[in-house]
């Protein structure tokens, strides 16, 4: 089992004690909660160990296409739920355990072995959907802040301990224990009150987003089943969420009053799940795999295979191979940004850059929301060594997602291009500053100053920039100086 998932298990995910109740009767406990931690700070705690897990986590899952899956089947979910404005961010971790977890603020991790497990798009609905609940009631929030002993700064150090102490757990969590056990032991006696209640709102988002509830349930006893058969006891999702004999029967009861609904997957569920397996091991093995799911014609979807195989051909530089099977996909009438997005890779892998260009443009006028086909468009455009359409490109996707560190990226790589030192710093300069590393983005800064090609009016950028985050600098040593003395 990973580490950050571990840690979350030990300390954030909430796990079930203490004694059964009545689902329809428990509090609403979100209130409360945010009277013990404001939302502002429940982000600043989980940004800062997303950005750990996204810079150092060597398990994160950097693909835009699973994430962009995730990210659109999570806010389909969220728009449903008890807090749609409070706003979230759904990423994988390259794990084969079956595991999920939250963290404060909105960020929702998801192991791909989940992915892989769930048997319809309604059972991985239902489990994002309980994630969702325990943030928009704000359960980590009060399990951990409940007897105010615990700071920001201790809860983000725990995380970041443990994500340097992969290689021994033990000695991670003898740690904690040793420094934060009477504060942990505090919180968990509220557990069971948020599992329940996250069962029961997530299912009810699960209804409200149009998914068949029955994946929710099914889901889970499909678990509880499996583990009795493990010689180490649960799955790691198990462990993590303890499932007790009630909390499913309550699930079951629900669903017996709900009528019967058929939901089909959508392609992009089949899909992503074949691309993840695709990703896995050695791409000659990958290849050979889906050559004899296909031949053999064990598949439950021919698109979903193909497009496996795709991959896996493009894994392993096989470029006319698969656009081959790309082409087969798109002739069984699938119709997916994920398809487009490879097949435009394929184009441009080969030298075809004005075709591949040309299926992007296509893929974001039927696709515009999809942030994987305008990553792969804007980094088309600098292999292409169009560096200055780069440029407008990513100042004009920048003023939609001004959070985004692969826009900066692709600023920097296309000021790069252009010679112009003094502007890529400073692009560079922004996206370390997302990183949360602020003296990082003033290194940038400085190393902009000394490009010696910026004119006046960018000199002048640079300059106010360097000195906001100088001052931003010292507030945040301030800041840690009063969370040691805490």
């Amino acid at each position: 089992m990973r580490f950050v998932p571990r840690f979350l298990a030990g300390l954030l995910a909430c796990t079930l004690v203490g004694q059964p109740l009545r689902a329809d009767d428990l509090p609403e406990l979100g209130d409360v909660a945010s009277q013990e931690l404001s939302l502002s700070t429940e982000k600043k705690i989980g940004q800062q160990i997303m950005d750990e897990i996204r810079w150092r986590e060597p398990s994160y899952l950097n693909d835009p296409d699973v994430e962009t899956y995730l990210n659109q089947l999570g806010a389909r979910l969220v728009a449903a739920s008890s807090d749609p404005g409070l706003g979230f961010h759904f990423f994988a971790l390259d794990d084969p355990s079956i595991n999920a977890f939250a963290l404060p603020g909105g960020y929702i991790g998801v192991h791909t072995g989940l992915i892989l497990s769930a048997q319809t798009e309604s059972e991985l609905a239902g489990v994002l959907g309980h994630e969702i609940s325990h943030v928009t009631q704000h359960h980590i929030a009060r399990q951990v802040f409940q007897s105010k002993k615990l700071s920001m700064a201790s809860m983000v150090a725990m995380g970041l301990a443990l994500l340097a102490a992969r290689s021994s757990p033990q000695a991670a969590m003898a740690g904690i224990s040793a420094s934060q056990a009477g504060a942990i032991s505090a919180q968990l006696a509220y557990s069971r009150d948020f599992e329940r209640e996250a069962d029961r709102l997530g299912f009810d988002t699960l209804r409200s987003a149009g998914f068949d509830t029955a994946g929710m349930p099914g889901f889970f006893e499909r678990l509880q089943s499996s583990s009795r058969f493990l010689e180490n006891n649960a799955t790691a999702y198990l462990r993590t969420h303890p499932l007790t004999v009630e909390r499913l029967s309550d699930m079951q009861n629900r669903q017996l009053t709900e009528a019967y609904r058929q939901v089909a997957d959508s392609q992009d569920f089949t899909l992503v799940r074949a691309r993840i397996r695709a990703l896995q091991g050695r791409p000659a093995d990958a290849v050979k795999d889906f050559e004899t799911l296909l031949r053999d014609k064990k598949y439950a979807s021919e698109g979903g295979a193909r497009y496996g195989l795709a991959v896996a051909f493009a894994r392993n530089s096989n470029w006319s191979a698969a656009e081959q099977e790309l082409l087969a996909v798109r002739k069984l009438k699938v119709s997916s940004a994920m398809v487009e997005r490879l097949l435009a890779e394929v184009k441009i892998s080969r030298g075809e850059i004005d075709d591949g260009l040309a299926i992007y443009r296509d893929a974001m006028a039927r696709y515009p929301l999809n942030l994987s086909v305008l990553y792969g468009y804007g980094n088309a455009l600098i292999a292409g060594k169009r560096f200055n359409d780069a440029l407008k490109f990513a100042a004009t996707q920048l003023q939609s997602y001004p959070q985004d560190v692969r826009f900066y990226k692709m600023r920097a790589d296309a000021n790069a291009g252009l010679g112009r030192r003094s502007q890529q710093h400073l692009a560079l300069a922004e996206m370390t500053l997302l990183k949360g590393q602020t003296a990082g983005a003033i290194e940038q800064l400085q190393l902009a100053q000394q490009a010696g090609d910026a004119n006046f009016y960018e000199l002048s950028v640079i300059d106010g920039r360097l000195r906001e985050l100088k001052k931003r600098q010292i507030e945040e040593m301030k800041e840690k100086e009063k969370e040691r003395r805490f």
